[in-house]
């Protein structure tokens, strides 16, 4: 008796990996690119646990091409990567200059890109806002200002690239943003209520105020590229927001009423307005006059404001009822079950636990409830203890390839049992980086970063997802032709040392490789090398035509 047919992703399905500008691309000072929030932020005593900061990170914006290669040897269809606003406008304001060394350096990553057929999605702000707008007037905190610089920004970007990104994400999420770089003061611009860590800010308004202003200023952005750029360019835009899937602790009703709670805050406090068109009734119960009120103009913009739903998650919690902390919606977060038990296999960071079956029920969530399309463009797990590890250990991460083993068997079985229109899905990370508050010391990457050489080793879970893509999606790697104009000649590799990256353990399962004639030995995949030959050499018969 045959077996039974896999059910595969369907051909337009993206997937891929994910990443954002401060955290892999370094060269703080190069480039004509201006101070972010980070910059300053990171190198003050206790704000990393390392102690260290985003200056070189991954040292992506020298070793772009190299990336470029790697991303291409890995056969993904997609790329997420986010545009630092202070390269492209250093100073950030409307009025300030465009900086033409950052547009050229993001133009020619993304024809990279296409001429090796992989899909550009491009990310607007992963939380790096030019710190000229912090000094200048606040920042996020003053609505009037910052929503007319981020639309310009956006603009100066549609302009630049949207004639080749036709995925767009406006703001990365925005509940970190507020909570954590003013409210919690963990984050830049790292603003808050308790004075041992910040000697300005408002735990109990400002976090209400800044996400305000963030959906405001996403809506605006969206408003002008469907009004003044979709026509032609034909693209697609979102926000992408975070938020893990909240469990009840047990039958509780206060603990099945909890979990609901935590979603509001957690989700709600954006998804609401965005596909609904209002903040979630408990937040305004427990928030009062503290949470901004739309102005008849503003929730206008706001609702529908997204094309898709962006979905960025890793965990899930055990809610239940009694917590003081207001971040999560006054409920209290465990991974302990009530018998004793661990939820899943704990994480390096506290906060993070694997448990595929809430991947799966958090996507059935949002489905039913927003009635919208989802693009997956966060999920992944650090190894606990893997920065200590040595290299060959770090390699066999299986901890991250039972993760990506679950959430992946969970997506499938969502698109295809339960019905849910997911139509992306973005590991994070391509790369070990530069995680925030975390400095260096958590590896979230399927690459191995060695930080002292800059070289790369993919990890086993690089090769499984390879694999599990090739495995369960119709088409998984891009195949639109690239338009003769675009196409870039072989990539040249640096002279410097750094730059040497090592890729041998590529093959999955496809023992058959190439090698490139220029530069330091890399391999690439035959069949993959085959479709980029056959790719360049249709869009010339094209263009001849």
């Amino acid at each position: 008796m045959a077996a039974p047919e896999t059910r595969k992703l369907p051909a337009d399905f993206l997937w891929g990996f994910a990443t954002a500008s401060f955290q892999i691309e370094g060269s703080t000072g190069v480039g004509g690119r201006g101070k972010s929030i980070w910059d300053d932020f990171a190198k003050l005593p206790g704000k990393t646990l390392d102690g260290k900061d985003g200056d070189v990170a991954t040292d992506s914006y020298r070793l772009w091409k190299e990336d470029l290669e790697l991303l291409a040897s890995y056969g993904i269809k997609s790329y997420r990567f986010s545009i630092s606003w202070s390269r492209i406008i250093p100073l950030g304001g409307r009025d300030d200059p465009i900086n033409p060394e950052g547009v050229k350096f993001y133009s020619d990553f993304i024809d990279g890109l296409l001429a090796h057929g992989i899909i550009p999605f491009v990310t607007l702000y992963h939380w790096d806002l030019p710190q000229a707008l912090h000094d200048r007037y606040g920042g996020w905190l003053n609505k009037d200002e910052i929503v007319k610089d981020y639309t310009h920004y956006a603009k100066v970007c549609f302009e630049a690239f949207g004639d080749r990104v036709k995925y767009w994400l406006t703001i990365n999420e925005p509940w970190c943003v507020a909570v954590l770089g003013y409210g919690r003061g963990v984050f830049a611009p790292g603003r808050s209520s308790d004075r041992t860590r910040s000697p300005e800010g408002d735990s109990s308004t400002e976090p209400w105020i800044v996400g305000h202003n963030l959906l405001v200023a996403h809506a605006n952005s969206v408003k002008l590229y469907r009004e003044k750029f979709k026509p032609k360019q034909g693209g697609q835009i979102g926000i992408t927001l975070n938020g893990d899937w909240e469990m009840p602790y047990d039958d509780n009703p206060e603990n099945i009423e909890a979990a609901q709670h935590a979603l509001d805050f957690a989700i709600g406090w954006y998804a609401d307005p965005v596909y609904l068109g209002h903040y979630p009734q408990y937040m305004r119960e427990v928030l009062q006059d503290r949470l901004p009120q739309f102005t008849p103009d503003e929730i206008a913009l706001v609702k529908d404001s997204s094309d898709f739903y962006g979905m960025n998650t890793y965990t899930t919690n055990l809610a239940r009822a009694g917590g003081d902390d207001e971040f999560q919606g006054n409920v209290d977060y465990t991974f302990t079950r009530p018998d004793g038990t661990q939820l899943g296999t704990q994480a390096h960071c506290a906060w993070l636990q694997d448990y595929p079956q809430g991947f799966r029920s958090l996507l059935n969530y949002l489905w039913k409830k927003y009635k919208t399309p989802i693009f997956v463009t966060e999920n992944g797990f650090a190894v606990k203890g893997e920065n200590d590890m040595p290299l060959e250990q770090v390699l066999v991460d299986t901890d991250r390839v039972n993760y990506f083993r679950g959430t992946t068997a969970a997506l499938l079985a969502a698109v295809n049992e339960d019905g849910v229109d997911v139509k992306a899905y973005f590991p994070w990370s391509f790369l070990d980086n530069f995680e925030w508050a975390d400095g260096y010391s958590t590896r979230f990457g399927v690459t191995y970063v060695d930080y002292e050489t800059q070289k790369r080793y993919p990890k086993e879970s690089a090769k499984f997802l390879i694999q599990w893509f090739k495995d369960h999606h119709e088409q998984p790697l891009a195949q639109k032709l690239v338009p003769a104009e675009q196409v870039k000649p072989p990539v040249e590799r640096s002279d410097s040392s750094t730059s040497d990256i090592s890729t041998a353990k590529v093959s999955v399962g496809e023992p058959d490789l190439v090698t490139l004639k220029s530069g330091p030995p890399v391999k690439v995949k035959k069949a993959a090398f085959r479709r980029t030959i056959a790719r360049v050499v249709n869009a010339i018969v094209a263009f001849c035509k």
